[in-house]
């Protein structure tokens, strides 16, 4: 921050530029009112808004004591021309100052002009790369879907044209042989829910929740296939749902409840339980760790 210039320098610089002649020839009083003048102007310049300020005088001048009356002045006439001499003499030196100080201020002006111009970056130049946020991670591609073992029992003979259930059936059990399990819960619950009386209902339904479980849900998974016997226990897809049953809470680390569902899945349909089922039950016993 910039301070602001001193009365004296000010003064030296408002007297700076008169000529030496001048002075030389100049009378006390002449003199006296000439530095009065100027330190006037000084002072509107260094208090601008502060009407009456003054500022006291570096030299103080020595008491006169009065003489005669009538008496000339002679001594404060030579104590003036003293102070005038003092304060002109400390202009001078005040000046040389000034000059000094005003080379030097050029000096470290050019110098901060020079760093800027060395620091700052040509115009046509290409400031470093800067580092943009970090591109997010390629999500890991997803584990391919197996394509599920599709038992001959699952696909249906085809129908005379103009069953509308059997034609809902069908599009999900195509979706969920081509592993698409999300479509497939759609179609399936639609065919359900509109067709809930229709010969393939429970085979629908056990499809159903076959499409869960491959689709990672066990646990919704369970709640078709328990819904599945226990609604229509003489579907033909009821067996199925039972062994399905066990195998949904087999995932769910469920294993004695799911010894018990094989248990009842054997007394209830052991006779008549397809075949494809009937292979099965074994090896989910032992996966479970019956007895």
């Amino acid at each position: 921050m910039m301070r602001a210039p001193s009365l004296l320098l000010l003064v030296l610089l408002a007297t700076a530029s008169m000529p030496v002649a001048a002075q030389k020839t100049e009378t006390v009083d002449q003199r006296l009112q000439r530095v009065e003048k100027e330190l006037r102007a000084v002072q509107r310049k260094v208090f601008p808004g502060g009407a009456g300020a003054t500022v006291e005088p570096e030299i103080s001048s020595p008491s006169i004591s009065g003489g005669p009356a009538g008496a000339p002045a002679t001594n404060a006439v030579a104590d003036m021309n003293a102070r005038l001499d003092a304060i002109e003499s400390q202009l001078r030196t005040l000046t040389g100052q000034a000059e000094e100080n005003a080379h030097r201020l050029g000096q470290l002006e050019q110098s901060l002009a020079d760093l800027r111009a060395a620091s700052a970056p040509p115009a046509n130049s290409i400031g470093p790369a800067v580092p943009g946020p970090a591109a997010a991670a390629e999500p890991p591609p997803p584990a391919p879907v197996t394509e599920p073992v599709v038992d001959s029992a699952e696909a249906v003979p085809p129908t005379p044209a103009g069953d509308p259930g059997e034609d809902a059936y069908k599009v999900g059990y195509r979706l969920w042989s081509a592993g698409k399990y999300v479509e497939a819960q759609q179609a399936l619950e639609a065919m359900v829910k509109q067709y809930p009386k229709h010969p393939r209902a429970s085979f629908a339904q056990n499809l159903l929740g076959r499409a869960y479980l491959a689709g990672g849900k066990p646990a919704t998974a369970a709640k078709v296939f328990l819904a599945n016997y226990q609604n229509d226990p003489k579907g033909e897809r009821a067996p199925d749902s039972l062994y399905f049953l066990g195998q949904a809470l087999v995932k769910l680390d469920k294993r004695n409840e799911a010894c018990r569902v094989y248990d009842e899945l054997q007394d209830v349909y052991g006779t008549t339980m397809r075949s494809w089922v009937k292979e099965r039950l074994p090896q989910a016993r032992g996966d479970a760790r019956c007895g």
